[in-house]
């Protein structure tokens, strides 16, 4: 893993003018944030060296580097998931890599199903803490004590002076937020009403097939991270319906606007 990590470090470094700060990882139906960045270069996730490449409609699969609000970022705009068949290892080598090209932060989004009763369709939710329901983790196997430790600290997975920053941020622009734990399951299928409520139960707000993975590793190697879910669609008794990937694209993508505002001015202080 390491030589791989290396191998493909250097081959961006090569080909890139500044180091970025902060890595960014966009969701489902959420990759027009990208819009908002002064873009210096691309690599199609396909010419990486060692990179996965994203099966999935609305993950456009491109690694970006640029700008935002002052900020050398770097972005994926398309993540990969443990239901295409990748192994956890491969679901998180990319932000292993980012963090060999210096980002001190990650940023994710994701969209996801809301579980708890107050939540709405298109609610935005600051992920506070999680449950890994995957039954894999990315840490399983020989550890590489130049990545990380054996056994990381899981107790502030997610930063809390960012998520303060954050609710700051959206009480001066009116932004409505919620906050919660995020579920990891692995999908691809939706859940099952019986699901749904087991999650709730054991104390999930929301449910996802993503995020997870990413932030054990990126915790691993002392990253620090803030997440954002959008909320496509409900799991609450009396609110359930059919749903589809493309209706959970077009609710993510019709919250995208606002959830991209927050992102800008939290990355700009």
């Amino acid at each position: 893993m390491l030589k791989k990590i290396k191998e493909t470090t250097e081959y961006l470094e090569s080909r890139i003018s500044f180091k970025p700060e902060i890595g960014i990882i966009l969701g489902t139906g959420l990759g027009r944030l990208v819009n908002e960045i002064d873009i210096q270069q691309t690599f199609p996730y396909e010419f990486i060296p060692n990179f996965p490449v994203s099966t999935v409609d609305g993950h456009h699969g491109q690694l970006i580097f640029g700008t935002m609000n002052g900020r050398n970022i770097v972005a994926m705009q398309g993540r990969f998931h443990y239901y295409e068949g990748y192994t956890m290892q491969e679901i998180t080598f990319p932000v292993r890599v980012m963090k060999f090209l210096g980002i001190e932060l990650l940023i994710l989004s994701n969209a996801s199903g809301g579980v708890n009763p107050d939540f709405e369709v298109g609610d935005i939710m600051v992920i506070e803490d999680h449950l890994n329901l995957m039954k894999d983790n990315p840490l399983i196997g020989q550890n590489e004590n130049e990545v990380g430790t054996r056994f990381p600290d899981m107790g502030h997975a997610y930063d809390l002076d960012m998520i303060k920053l954050a609710f700051t941020i959206a009480d001066k622009n009116k932004i409505k937020l919620q906050r919660g734990v995020y579920a990891a399951v692995s999908g691809p299928t939706y859940e099952t009403p019986a699901e749904y409520h087991y999650i709730r139960t054991i104390g999930a707000d929301a449910v996802g097939m993503s995020t997870v993975p990413e932030v054990i590793a990126a915790r691993h190697m002392g990253l620090k991270c803030f997440a954002i879910s959008i909320i496509s669609d409900l799991g609450v008794p009396g609110k359930i319906v059919e749903i589809t990937h493309k209706h959970v694209i077009n609710a993510a993508s019709a919250a995208e606007p606002i959830m991209t505002n927050l992102i800008k001015e939290l990355i700009g202080r």
